[in-house]
């Protein structure tokens, strides 16, 4: 029986073995080694490996190494690194599609032999133009008239590197009038000089990427092959090279998923690669980088991708995620396993004057974690560091730490109370002469001294140099265009930094957290004993919207400007009377009323869904997000949604039939088809559900399923109540009402 509540990659899997199609499952990895792989690839590899291992099928690790210009030996090391690193292992031996080379090049020529390939000697400007648009039918080239024995002697000859790059394509004989334009003839081999990296200079022609992919998976036996999402087009090409070369069965069916996105970063290899050409980074490996090199050496674990992959789930429209919840993944997988350590990255010294002697103080690692067993030796004297920050000689109102009248507890160890301030020939704070009170020892204070909290230390002569790497995003956009948007301050170097001896003298792992600092990672590649560096890889809190909020008020501060498109432009006679009905009347966001004042097709566009449907506000946010996505690479005539078919999408987030989320992918589904958001959200059963009793099941399973995350509740950590939502949402394909989910869950965990 096929399992509903599973993604619907695994219930074709299920549905298949159910009607035995398939005695086997077979899936495949099958990356180009042209760069390192990224974290959109550990989507990939969880879904493909994972699906193979929970149904007793196999995986390959398949290399398509079809363009020499570009592939080497250590892109493969790296992909094949990354499998095992995550947790994975591919089925035999690593495989190559230049394993098949003889083979593809024999299905080429049997399709030159049926008249369904030709070679065409059009230029590549030609070929473009030859293709015809989405409103208009190609024209097939003249050289599709060639003979049988001409084609078949010029791609022999093609074969010997007898012509130049580009003289010569073969093509597949298709429908030059296909609706879909791949299919208008599409290209199957391509002239390519250099030599490969595995073939050498055996071959001249090298196979396109929608001849050897579905021929590579029918030769390996793969009966499901997993693609992402821009690959939906090209698999009217895949059926139809397996069903015209009259394979026999069993033959392998493609399936396509939502690639991963993630904010504040590129996934793309080559704007990577611009990022390295241009020093921007150092290498692939590079902790800012979305690479699993990057994030590796940055300190993620195997454990956090995974789960942050599993936290999306596997979906069928395309989608950004919040780079927020990959940095929750982490510091969730962090929280308790690692141990926390002191650390000051601005020393400011302190000599204690009534404390003569020293002693090791015993510290735990796991204080958040009683039953953890782990201790450490920290030394203390009469001379310390403690953070500069941690002192104020004219502190505000709030501020519980040192100040000339106010006491505070060293941590683990004595209150200290400040005597006497020194400063420097500048006025610069240099030392602090403070007392200490024996009897304030922590874990036996007897001194009835009142403090309102502990800081940390470092005691000054054993305390270890490090040199702390503050990472932050790379780019401060959050969905980069470029170099320019590159976030100056996405890496800070603190040279000096002092750590408690024991991080490098026991050290008893290689992440830790520094209390009040962040995650931090013993960098794998530059770390020595003489040059200790760490990576922080995360901070304690997620902080990237706070900045962005402090930036904004910032802004407020300034004049005002109308903006359009990063330059300062006065606005029309025409457009202010626009913004004037818009932002007033309309009681539009005035940056949303610019948007539709200065440009003339999305106030068309947005006036005529207006008529449709009156919400001014939902439409005209639709309007200058989604729509105007679009219409930054089609022309108005080329998009497949009318304005009506906003105004309904918009009215049935107004009823409560969908969600906002479900309405951004029915928007990409209504993009890609051109199919009316009430049949997609019918075909698809996307439904809202708002049924309590159905939801409340939901809920009580979810519980059920998590005690530890209970307890955590029950011990007073209200902001775990946002897991269990985001659970909720997810077992019901995030089709449950929020409200009433933020409702049921409050309800039955304040119930417990």
């Amino acid at each position: 029986m096929v399992n509903r509540s599973k993604d619907f990659l695994r219930r074709r899997v299920e549905e298949d073995l159910e009607l035995d199609r398939y005695k086997k499952i077979v899936t495949r990895f099958p990356p180009e080694p042209n760069g390192f792989p990224h974290i959109g690839h550990a989507k990939s590899i969880s879904i493909n490996f994972g699906i193979a291992k929970e149904y007793g099928g196999e995986c390959n690790l398949r290399m398509d190494d079809t363009n020499p210009t570009t592939e080497n030996i250590e892109f493969v090391e790296a992909l094949k690194d990354a499998v095992e690193w995550l947790g994975f292992r591919w089925s035999g031996d690593v495989r190559y599609t230049s394993d098949y080379f003889l083979k593809l090049y024999n299905y080429a020529i049997r399709l030159i032999k049926m008249g369904k390939a030709y070679v065409d000697s059009l230029s590549e400007e030609e070929i473009r133009e030859y293709r015809g648009t989405v409103t208009k039918a190609g024209k097939r080239s003249k050289y599709a008239n060639r003979t049988i024995e001409e084609n078949l002697d010029l791609f022999n000859r093609m074969k010997r590197g007898e012509f130049r790059e580009g003289e010569h394509v073969l093509r597949a004989k298709i429908d030059m009038s296909s609706p879909n334009m791949k299919m208008r003839d599409p290209l199957l081999y391509r002239i390519k000089n250099g030599d490969h990296f595995r073939a050498k200079d055996k071959w001249a022609i090298y196979p396109m990427y929608d001849f050897a992919h579905p021929l590579s998976d029918y030769i390996e036996g793969v009966t499901h092959s997993i693609c992402t999402l821009e690959f939906e087009n090209n698999r009217d090409i895949y059926n139809w090279l397996i069903e015209t070369l009259e394979l026999e069965p069993p033959r392998p069916y493609q399936h396509e998923f939502a690639r991963l996105n993630i904010n504040y970063t590129v996934m793309s290899k080559r704007k990577i690669l611009e990022l390295i050409d241009n020093k921007i980074v150092d290498s692939w490996d590079d902790p800012r980088l979305p690479t699993i090199a990057g994030l590796r050496r940055r300190g993620y674990t195997a454990e956090a991708i995974l789960n942050f992959c599993e936290q999306i789930g596997v979906a069928k429209a395309n989608s950004t995620v919040d780079i927020a919840q990959l940095e929750f993944s982490i510091r969730d997988d962090l929280n308790h396993k690692v141990p926390r350590v002191m650390s000051i990255f601005k020393p400011l010294k302190v000599t204690i004057e009534n404390y003569n002697g020293f002693e090791d103080i015993n510290a735990s690692y796991y204080p958040h974690d009683v039953p953890k067993e782990g201790f450490r030796k920290l030394p203390f004297s009469k001379e310390i560091y403690i953070e500069r920050d941690d002192f104020m000689e004219n502190p505000p109102k709030g501020y519980y730490r040192l100040t000339p009248n106010q006491p505070v507890r060293l941590k683990y160890a004595y209150i200290i109370s400040c005597q006497e301030i020194i400063k420097d020939n500048s006025g610069n704070i240099v030392e602090i002469k403070a007392k200490y009170y024996p009897n304030s020892k922590s874990g036996s204070d007897s001194s009835g001294i009142k403090v309102k909290s502990a800081i940390q230390w470092v005691e000054a002569n054993s305390a270890k140099e490090i040199e702390v790497r503050l990472y932050d995003r790379l780019f401060k956009k959050e969905t980069p265009e470029g170099i320019d948007d590159i976030n100056p301050n996405s890496l800070e170097i603190i040279k000096n930094a002092l750590i408690e001896p024991a991080v490098i003298k026991d050290r008893v792992d290689s992440r830790f957290q520094f209390e009040r600092h962040g995650y931090f990672f013993a960098d794998p590649v530059e770390y020595s004993d003489k040059r200790p560096i760490f990576n922080r890889v995360v901070s304690l809190k997620e902080s990237w919207s706070k900045k962005i909020k402090r930036e904004n008020r910032r802004d407020k501060s300034k004049p005002k400007k109308e903006h359009i498109e990063g330059r300062v432009a006065p606005m029309s006679r025409e457009e202010e009377i626009l913004f004037k009905i818009y932002s007033e009347e309309h009681r539009l966001n005035r940056e949303v009323a610019n948007t539709l004042a200065r440009d003339k097709e999305l106030s068309k566009f947005y006036k005529e869904a207006l008529k449709e449907f009156n919400n001014p506000i939902a439409i005209a946010n639709i309007t200058t997000n989604e729509v105007a996505r679009e219409l930054k690479v089609k022309k108005i005539d080329e998009v497949k949604f009318t304005p009506k078919d906003i105004a309904d999408l918009v009215k049935m987030v107004d009823s409560g039939t969908i969600s906002t989320k479900i309405a951004k992918d029915v928007f990409e589904e209504m993009s890609r088809s051109g199919e009316e958001p009430t049949k997609i959200v019918n075909d698809k059963g996307l439904r809202q559900i708002n049924d309590k009793s159905l939801i409340l099941s939901i809920v009580k399973e979810i519980i059920s399923k998590n005690p530890k995350n209970v307890k955590k509740f029950r011990d007073g950590n209200r902001k775990i109540l946002g897991f269990f939502i985001g659970q909720v949402l997810k077992a019901s394909n995030g089709k449950a009402n929020p409200k009433i989910v933020n409702e049921l869950v409050t309800e039955e965990l304040n119930l417990i």
